[in-house]
């Protein structure tokens, strides 16, 4: 477990409101972590205006200058073209390449982070794709869900070394020894699916991981039911799971609004049941489980929803604070490279 200080980088011009949330954030974060020290990238003027409203921030920032911030709609391609080297985005991310910085957070634009990110610190050994891993709530608590739109089109080896990033990541986030892993699929039983994903079942029964627990093919209801800790996807399914889950909870959340005003009994009952209510807004409220992770990459990369709030930034920073304290990187290396390992002997059998 890492001790003492905590760097990370911020991409401070990312968001839909930029500065203006970021710098309330990360004094939000300080609060919950107060060894965690920034290096910010954007324009000077902006965030020296921001720091100076939150005093406890003037010894724990440095601030890098620059004029260019990548665009909320610019496409990938695009992004790499105008802020390679000289945006907000690159240079928080060659904070981390340099060793200055020991992760990135960023609310920026998803598709050019993910671009950026790849040609910065490039794919671990054993990674082809990369997986955006992403926390998320269940009835018995929390589980990981990776790829959720990264790429698009895994083959049996990327499933195969996504599950075991998704299981460091439990280990380093949950504290799971051993988490328990399961391919999302059409069905539980073996013949169904994808052929890519039904070989990557095969070759999870068959390998000895001592650091994960496979569990077979899930459902898309066994998601929410928190069947297990990491669900491994395919980016395609991975992404659509992940927004309609976000549309539900917002149809829900309209229904029940619609409901309670609709006559007299049900607003005396809405207060009578305030406090369930309360708890249940508490449970889902997106901002505490804010912040999606890049997994996979030669360094840590960390995106936060552009249209969250200062107390959503935060909880993507803290989510920073607690894969570095606890060498989420050092895990996946030595994962991966049993993983190695157990191929090669395969083969040479």
């Amino acid at each position: 477990m890492t001790t003492g200080e905590i760097r990370l980088a911020i991409d401070a011009m990312g968001g839909d409101k930029g500065a203006s949330m970021v710098i309330p954030g990360l004094a939000v974060a300080l609060l919950r972590c107060p060894n965690l020290v920034f290096e910010l990238f954007g324009d000077r003027a902006a965030l020296e205006a921001e720091v100076a409203k939150h005093p406890t921030l003037k010894d724990r920032v440095t601030i890098h200058h620059t004029d260019v911030s990548v665009p909320m709609d610019a496409k990938p391609s695009q992004a790499l073209r105008m802020g390679r080297r000289v945006s907000s985005m690159w240079q928080a991310l060659e904070s981390v390449k340099s060793g200055t910085s020991a992760a990135t957070v960023s609310a920026g634009n998803t598709g050019a982070l993910m671009a950026m990110a790849k040609f910065c610190l490039r794919g671990m050994p054993g990674v082809d794709r990369p997986a955006l891993a992403a926390i998320w709530p269940t009835i018995r608590g929390e589980s990981i869900v990776l790829d959720v739109g990264a790429s698009i089109g895994h083959d049996t080896d990327n499933l195969v070394a996504h599950a075991l990033l998704g299981a460091a990541m439990s280990r380093a986030v949950f504290g799971i020894d051993k988490p328990k892993v399961g391919l999302l699929n059409v069905g539980e039983e073996e013949v169904k699916g994808l052929e890519e994903v039904r070989e990557a079942g095969a070759i999870l029964r068959a390998g000895t991981f001592p650091h994960m627990r496979y569990e077979g093919f899930v459902e898309g209801d066994d998601i929410g039911k928190g069947a297990v800790d990491v669900v491994v996807a395919e980016g395609f399914s991975g992404n659509i799971a992940l927004k309609t889950a976000e549309g539900t909870a917002r149809q829900l959340a309209e229904y029940l609004r619609m409901s309670i005003g609709r006559t007299l009994r049900a607003r005396i009952g809405y207060v009578l049941a305030k406090p369930a209510f309360a708890r249940l807004r508490d449970k889902m409220d997106p901002r505490k489980i804010n912040g999606a992770v890049f997994l996979g990459l030669n360094g840590l990369v960390i995106k936060s929803h552009g249209g969250t709030d200062e107390y959503g930034f935060a909880s993507a920073v803290e989510l920073a604070h607690d894969m570095v304290r606890n060498d989420l990187q050092a895990r996946i290396t030595s994962d991966l490279a049993a993983l190695t390992e157990s191929k090669e002997l395969a083969n040479a059998g």
